[in-house]
């Protein structure tokens, strides 16, 4: 679901009501606290990465070789003129340097349906087919109904890296610094049955195993959700996330995705938190909402002078 922005003097009394909680003082299995999930490792592998885990010497290069091609797409110089929050370098996971969030399948890539690969190569593109033709053909990122940080399976990107995560007794509260989306996993309560609503982001339950905080969340709305370009997801979709405290400064995080309608088969990744260095300001999202009519217009304008033109 989501909510109005919180102000900070509401996100930091909640912040601090769960830290004084004394069901959680001291406790190995508190999540709370703003984390960061900024990293040069992506998602998916990209096809120069020799494997999944790569030395620091090949990481550099993977990262020169990703700018290079980034900028040859940058005429208006985007890249320089964005506040760009990619981290430092790639992830380390258990001592080892990682290439992608994908480890299964083997070769890190999202092993999608057949079916969906076409229409999913067409989505978001400038030429892609009806991409202008309606508001809702266009990426829901770039309309702000969705993000990468607060959603099931949650997921970095080039900026608003930030999640305030708070545990208290009954629930985990997961608010991404993008379109301050907030997911509330109710811990320690049923599966949603077909009498639930289906929403943006679904229902996500809770319950521990050991020191593990184990959540599934299913009941997704009808129709493709993108929690980013690459990433589609149905209303067959469940999810399973798993978080452990490793210390003080991380957490460690584990996700499954089952979803037959748009994959074929489940793929798994593992990621980590980090302790970020500050709180979670406001981000404001409304350059889509309000720029769609220029977007669309623009759009058709540019694909009628290509059919003019015989392209």
């Amino acid at each position: 679901m989501n909510l109005p922005c919180p102000t900070l003097p509401i996100a930091a009394a909640l912040f601090g009501m769960a830290l004084a909680s004394p069901v959680l003082a001291d406790d190995a299995r508190d999540l709370t606290g703003v984390w960061t999930t900024a990293s040069w490792t992506q998602l998916q592998r990209s096809k120069d990465a020799p494997g999944l885990v790569i030395t620091e010497a090949q990481g550099a290069a993977l990262h020169a070789a990703g700018l290079a091609r980034a900028k040859q797409g940058d005429a208006l110089g985007q890249m320089t003129s964005e506040f760009d929050e990619g981290g430092e370098g790639y992830a380390r996971i258990g001592g080892q340097l990682r290439s992608s969030w994908i480890v299964d399948p083997a070769d890190g890539r999202l092993p999608y349906l057949d079916a969906v690969k076409k229409p999913l190569q067409a989505y978001g593109q400038a030429d892609g087919p009806g991409a202008y033709d309606h508001v809702e053909n266009r990426p829901t990122g770039e309309r702000c109904l969705t993000a990468e940080g607060a959603g099931a399976p949650i997921l970095n990107s080039p900026d608003t890296n930030l999640i305030t995560l708070v545990l208290t007794p009954g629930t985990l509260a997961i608010v991404s610094e993008k379109n301050h989306d907030a997911r509330i996993v109710r811990l320690g309560a049923p599966p949603p049955g077909p009498e639930e609503p289906a929403s943006w982001m679904g229902t996500s339950v809770g319950h521990w195993e050991g020191a593990t905080l184990v959540v599934e969340t299913s009941r997704l709305r009808p129709g493709l959700t993108h929690l980013s370009d690459a990433v589609p997801l149905s209303d067959k979709a469940h999810i399973t996330e798993r978080f452990t405290r490793n210390g003080p400064d991380e957490i460690a995080y584990g996700f499954t995705v089952d979803d037959p309608g748009v994959y074929a088969r489940p793929w798994r990744g593992e990621m980590v938190f980090r302790k970020a260095k500050g709180l979670m300001y406001e981000f404001a999202c409304h350059e889509g909402n309000y720029a769609l009519p220029g977007i669309l217009a623009g759009g058709q304008k540019q694909q009628a002078e290509a059919a003019a033109k015989g392209n």
